[in-house]
């Protein structure tokens, strides 16, 4: 069964109780320390490949060049969080964002809430002519006009089932500019360009660094955000082929032509790593493809 299937049914509704079994609490629990050390990432970046990394980047391009037959384009972007060295490939290429959008816009929601601009409690009241949107998600069968859906929910739906419909409902509430504004305030070069949803690996980077530091600045909210993230129905691309016992918390989008993955790999020496690909032709074969690169990053990473 491809993606695409999978999105067209009411499969959701297999995850809803656990979706309500874990929007139950509201930071309740304790502080979390997540595999691999700190929740610090090293600031110090060089403009070159670290050493340490020529080799993998070599690899991978040579990967990348063995794919090269077909119209496929791959952005790439490291980050090791102990010491801060990264690289990255066609890092900069502006790529469709898809559903890894949802990740900045739910961290921006609760950097409002710790800041107590926001409550989990608040609720926002589903509009179908402004919110409705098929694909991924349960809200598409189940909201009707006049429901009410609190925020807690609706980011733990947007994260984990990648519920288009919260997605929308919480970018209505937020507002669009203020997101972008965020996006940018935390080092976003390519941000809803003419209103385009485009990326690039670089910048999806920049946002899973800023979880981490938003997990050390608020360790119960990061915990719960970072353990959304492990735990989301589609998880076949950077934890695709990586040890079962390896916590990936991370944010997969797809959408025609288009397959991404977006993560922090909780491994011995725990990274962030950035998967971007357009002009993929096959969905499913481009997140094998995803999967194979991230093992080559994960085995990689075991020998520095």
């Amino acid at each position: 069964m491809t993606r695409k299937s999978q999105k067209s049914l009411l499969a959701g509704f297999i995850a809803l109780a656990a979706v309500f079994a874990s929007v139950l609490y509201c930071g309740s629990r304790g502080s979390t320390q997540w595999p691999g050390g700190s929740n610090t990432i090293a600031s110090a970046t060089s403009p070159e490949v670290p050493e340490d990394y020529v080799a993998l980047k070599e690899e991978l391009k040579g990967v990348l060049q063995e794919w090269g037959g077909g119209e496929a384009t791959y952005g790439i972007f490291f980050k090791d969080i102990e010491s801060g060295t990264s690289f990255g490939i066609n890092e900069n290429e502006p790529i469709t964002a898809a559903s890894t959008v949802k990740l900045p816009v739910v961290l921006y929601l609760n950097t409002l809430i710790a800041e107590d601009k926001l409550d989990w409690n608040d609720r926002v009241t589903y509009n179908s002519s402004m919110d409705w949107q098929d694909g991924a998600g349960i809200l598409q069968f189940t909201a009707r006009d006049g429901d009410s859906f609190s925020l807690r929910v609706l980011a733990n739906l947007a994260i984990t089932i990648s519920d288009n419909v919260a997605y929308r409902m919480l970018t209505r509430h937020l507002g669009r500019e203020n997101i972008i504004d965020f996006m940018e305030s935390l080092g976003g070069q390519i941000v809803f360009p003419e209103g385009r949803n485009i990326t690039c690996a670089k910048d999806m980077g920049t946002y899973l660094e800023a979880v981490m530091n938003f997990s050390k600045a608020y360790p119960d909210m990061g915990s719960r955000l970072l353990d959304d993230m492990s735990n989301p129905i589609y998880h076949v691309g950077i934890p695709g082929n990586l040890p079962d016992r390896v916590v990936v918390a991370h944010k997969e989008g797809d959408v025609s032509g288009i397959a991404n993955d977006v993560g922090i790999v909780f491994g011995n020496k725990p990274y962030i790593l950035v998967i971007l690909s357009k002009g993929v032709s096959d969905i499913d074969e481009g997140f094998a493809r995803i999967a194979l690169i991230s093992k080559m990053v994960y085995d990689y990473q075991k020998t520095v």
